[in-house]
């Protein structure tokens, strides 16, 4: 599975998911685009990108949910590179909350906005660039996509808009001879729970609660979410388009779960 002559855009690149497919493509030889919202975890990831590769990445700060920014990212990168090859869209956020919460439109709408649109966006926006080249899009779902999860509805939701997205984009871009697949993973312990709103204790709940949860009893770890999303952006998937992996350690066989 190399990525010699690809061009790789990889969102959400700066930590957990997206900083390990980042730093797999680099092992692979792909020439990197990375996005991220924090400039100094970005510009480290792409440091260690650069080492491996001696070529360093292109980095675009910026919040996905900017329009331009999204734009930016599809048009700096192909401006730099001449061609995109593949399209990793990684960034999301995981919000907590249950429905009766007062404030719980308010979790849907934030949680759309990051987790769905963009991927929607950059979607469109990188299309006639693959049509080039036949490229594919790995987009990063997640098990709750799947399955339902206690407290996390709108993040459930969020996750199956980017799985039918994915199928959809899937059939409607076939035509171009660009593939577009997911990737499920279940949990995976990044900074995501934190930035959920989890203190310490709830976070050692979790990690008791996951290991209870998967029938491998342990979370998953970002490198083996990457090295499916190598796969599924590689030649070996050729004939591969519309799917949705879980990467969750058996976590879909088993009955729903809080959080």
């Amino acid at each position: 599975m190399a990525f010699s002559d690809k061009v790789v855009i990889v969102t959400g690149a700066s930590s957990g998911i997206g900083a390990a497919t980042a730093r797999l493509f680099a092992e692979r030889g792909a020439t990197l685009s990375l996005t991220g919202r924090s400039e100094a975890a970005l510009r480290e990831v792409a440091m260690d990108c650069g080492r491996i590769t001696g070529k360093q990445p292109l980095i675009t700060i910026g919040d996905l949910t900017d329009e331009k920014h999204a734009q930016d990212l599809i048009e700096g990168t192909v401006a730099r590179y001449g061609k995109l090859d593949v399209l990793i869209n990684n960034a999301g956020i995981l919000v907590l909350g249950y429905i009766e919460d007062p404030e719980i439109l308010e979790k849907y709408e934030s949680t759309f906005n990051v987790n769905v649109k963009p991927v929607l966006r950059l979607t469109s926006l990188a299309a006639p660039h693959l049509s080039k080249t036949k490229g594919n899009i790995v987009n990063v779902s997640s098990i709750a996509g799947l399955r339902p999860f206690i407290g996390s509805s709108a993040y459930c939701m969020s996750k199956s808009a980017v799985d039918h997205l994915t199928r959809c984009s899937a059939v409607e871009l076939a035509t171009k001879q660009i593939r577009v697949n997911a990737v499920n993973p279940g949990s995976v312990l990044t900074q995501i729970q934190k930035r959920a709103g989890m203190d310490e204790e709830a976070v050692e709940k979790y990690k008791e609660n996951v290991k209870k949860a998967h029938p491998l009893g342990r979370a998953g770890k970002p490198e083996e979410i990457a090295s499916v999303i190598a796969f599924l952006a590689s030649d070996d998937a050729s004939f591969v388009t519309g799917v949705t992996i879980p990467v969750d350690g058996g976590r879909q066989c088993m009955t729903p779960a809080s959080f």
